[in-house]
């Protein structure tokens, strides 16, 4: 050990550093306690006159005298943190800018961290009913069926149910539920991964070979697994997976959604005999319990979670899946401002695992990735057995008859019909959530917008109510306008997905209809029921937002109609054109996923928008080689760097005077070849109340951004309200 590293392990008494979890900008003093605390140990230490969390980070910073450093409280019972997960946090802590506490705090989320292994009550259906039902008692015992024989706590299974307490009691006093105690974390079933898996192609069997090879050599590579929808790429990387497993090292697989989880598990289940951890807000505080300290002490084996998965404390993570790896879900975009992609490669590379980026339309920066190289690649080019893909054709709106206020061409609608008449499914895919994106007044043109924020509200017919979808907040459909008070004057500008199903209800009123938006399900769970009575043929037509486009299988859809594949080709955004090719490309891909082929049609009025020309042709590498070389020339992503800065206050007056300060005082960025853009109002300028200023600094790649970036900002103290965020490599830019 060379005389600089910090010692394993530190005897009682000995100074020692410890990283909380609270906004402090440094690793705090305290004395080993009683016993003394290795390297990585959670312990409890006093703050003030509080009680916070830490982790033992390294050596005392030394900078008190040792007679004033208070000593630890206590070591907790919890396995200690890792070297490798330290220094993840603290890279990615670096590339991002973020506070090292914060990082702490993303990789700690777990509830009663601190309290030790311990029996607790959990309930489970009985199998008698009450003698009197009520509708609060169904619901209690319709969510413990649909927890598959899991237990919950009494807490958990009122919550969830949305009835009291003394609901779930009299159920218990009942025997209609059965109360037992269980540990209070139970390690999950070990899986087989020398069960057989499905029979594979001659093109699945090869990538799979290679993948299993990759894992065998015990050390870092990167692989983007490109095929088109139908294609298997699950089943492929599940070979990787069992690879993993047989060598006795643990796996996590990234999903981009959480209603895709369902029939994920179904499918590892079906692979390897048992259930994997779960981790994302769909799973009970228990659970995500459970599953923090069972990966911590290797007990889980597999995990399939949502971006945050990736700060979990794995023993011996060999294998990262990012299934659908292009989609935006994976950039967080508050808090902790991180690509979990590319986190995950880093996470592989710190801890010499695999990683797998798996999709059928793959981010730009990872096919360039490919195309240099630094990742291998592998491609399956055909559908899984028979299935073809899917004929896609445009709908010329410009040439169509259609009348004022709808948005189902008359060649759609023939084409939905003869869907319905031969047994079979329709999709309608517009990517916009509600009733109407606009509410104008026909009297005084007034734009009903957000009190808090500078963006129009959304009309939500289903909620009677007009929501921003900035801020959250909400408020009462209003029978007058605001501004003019004029009655009966209010009108919805364009279309919804609410708007859409109003207008398919009238089209085909025998039809049962489905619609699939997030903001339509209260729960997780509730989205997943949905999903799986669609796939079970319980739905005729299915109307749905961008949600749609993400992996699900629907065997009986055969036609996928687009209402508006140009809504996001206009404006400047870097990335609209990647994004729309993507999201159509994907959504297309639903269709024909089972025996009969599938139809996509794309209704718009530019067919000859050389991204409508991509998406019909399929020419996917002409398209990513065409973009590819627009962004070379313009310095841009990949193949240059960008970073945003959003300064925010009450008053747009000292945002904008920070902006100006910092555009002056560009020395540092300068010394990079770097440019600063701005200071300029955000797209949406002020959200919650707080205005927004934006600049974007624009480097060559290879440039040493962030360490100019923190000499660039560290003379300019932040005085009063102002708050300042700093977005390496953003995928947006509202």
């Amino acid at each position: 050990m060379l005389a600089t590293d910090p010692p394993e392990f530190f005897d009682e008494g000995t100074p020692c550093g410890v990283l909380t979890a609270e906004p402090l900008d440094r690793v705090l003093d305290y004395l080993a306690p009683e016993g003394g605390a290795w390297m990585g140990a959670f312990v409890e230490v006093p703050l003030g006159p509080r009680r916070v969390l830490g982790v033992v980070w390294g050596k005392a910073e030394g900078s008190f005298p040792r007679h004033k450093l208070r000593p630890v409280i206590r070591v907790l019972d919890v396995a200690p943190m890792r070297a490798e997960l330290r220094d993840f946090l603290s890279r990615v802590a670096d590339y991002t800018l973020t506070p090292l506490p914060a990082m702490l705090r993303l990789a700690t989320r777990v509830p009663d961290l601190g309290s030790g292994p311990a029996m607790r009550k959990l309930l489970y259906r009985g199998e008698s009913l009450p003698a009197r039902m009520t509708e609060a008692r169904e619901k209690v015992l319709a969510v413990c069926d649909s927890y598959g024989g899991a237990g919950l706590t009494p807490g958990e299974l009122a919550q969830a149910a949305g009835v009291s307490s003394g609901v779930v009691r009299g159920l218990v006093q009942a025997n209609a539920l059965i109360e037992r105690e269980a540990p209070r974390d139970q390690p999950y079933p070990r899986l087989d991964p020398a069960r057989t898996g499905p029979v594979l192609t001659e093109d699945q069997e090869a990538a799979a070979t290679a993948l299993r090879a990759g894992v065998q050599g015990c050390g870092y590579g990167a692989t983007l697994l490109k095929g088109v929808t139908g294609s298997g790429k699950t089943e492929v990387y599940l070979e990787a997976v069992a690879e993993c497993l047989a060598q006795g090292r643990q796996a996590l697989v990234l999903l981009p959604e959480i209603a895709l989880s369902a029939e994920f598990l179904t499918r590892v289940e079906a692979r390897f005999g048992a259930r994997p951890a779960e981790w994302h807000s769909g799973v009970t505080l228990s659970e995500r319990r459970r599953c923090w300290h069972m990966v911590g002490r290797a007990e889980a084996q597999l995990v399939v979670g949502a971006r945050s998965a990736l700060f979990l404390p794995f023993r011996d993570l060999g294998l990262i899946v990012v299934d659908e790896e292009h989609d935006s879900s994976y950039k967080q975009e508050e808090g902790v401002l991180y690509n979990a992609r590319d986190m995950a490669v880093l996470r592989a590379a710190m801890g010499s695992a695999q990683v797998i980026l798996a999709s059928a339309t793959p981010s730009l920066e990872t096919w360039a990735n490919a195309e240099a190289g630094k990742y291998a690649r592998l491609d399956l080019v055909a559908r899984f057995g028979p299935n073809e893909l899917p004929q896609m054709r445009a709908i010329d709106l410009r040439v169509e008859d259609m009348p004022t206020n709808r948005w189902i061409s008359p060649s759609l609608q023939a084409a939905v019909t003869a869907r319905i008449v031969e047994g079979e499914q329709a999709l309608l895919f517009l990517n916009r959530r509600g009733y109407a994106p606009l509410t104008v007044c026909r009297a005084c043109g007034h734009q009903i917008e957000c009190s808090d924020c500078d963006a129009r509200m959304v009309e939500h017919r289903f909620l009677r109510r007009l929501v921003c979808h900035q801020c959250g907040a909400s408020r009462p459909m209003p029978e007058a306008c605001p501004s003019c008070e004029a009655e009966d004057r209010l009108a919805p500008v364009g279309p919804g997905v609410e708007r859409l199903e109003e207008e398919t209800r009238a089209l085909w009123p025998k039809a049962r209809v489905a619609v699939l938006s997030s903001d339509l399900f209260g729960t997780a769970r509730a989205l997943k029921e949905q999903i799986a009575a669609i796939a079970a043929g319980e739905a005729d037509i299915i109307i749905g937002t961008q949600i749609v486009a993400k992996g699900h299988n629907f065997p009986a859809l055969t036609l996928v109609g687009v209402i508006d594949a140009d809504l996001g080709l206009s404006g400047s955004d870097l990335r609209a054109a990647e994004r729309v090719f993507q999201l159509v490309r994907q959504v297309s891909g639903r269709a024909g996923r089972a025996e009969k082929p599938g139809v996509a049609l794309i209704q718009t009025s530019q067919p000859e928008h050389p991204v409508i020309r991509a998406i019909l042709s399929g020419a996917e590498e002409e398209f990513w080689r065409s973009e590819a070389a627009q962004r070379k020339t313009l310095g841009m992503p990949p193949f240059g760097r960008l970073a945003g800065i959003v300064i925010s206050a009450p008053a747009l007056e000292p945002a904008f005077a920070l902006g100006t300060e910092l555009a002056r005082a560009d020395a540092p960025l300068r010394a990079i070849g770097a440019q600063v853009f701005g200071p300029a109002p955000a797209p949406i300028a002020r959200i919650r109340g707080r205005h927004r200023v934006r600049l974007l600094v624009k480097a060559p790649k290879g440039a040493g951004l962030q360490a100019a970036i923190s000499d660039w900002l560290r003379p300019h103290k932040l005085k009063g309200d102002l708050r300042l965020s700093v977005d390496i490599d953003p995928q947006s830019f509202f």
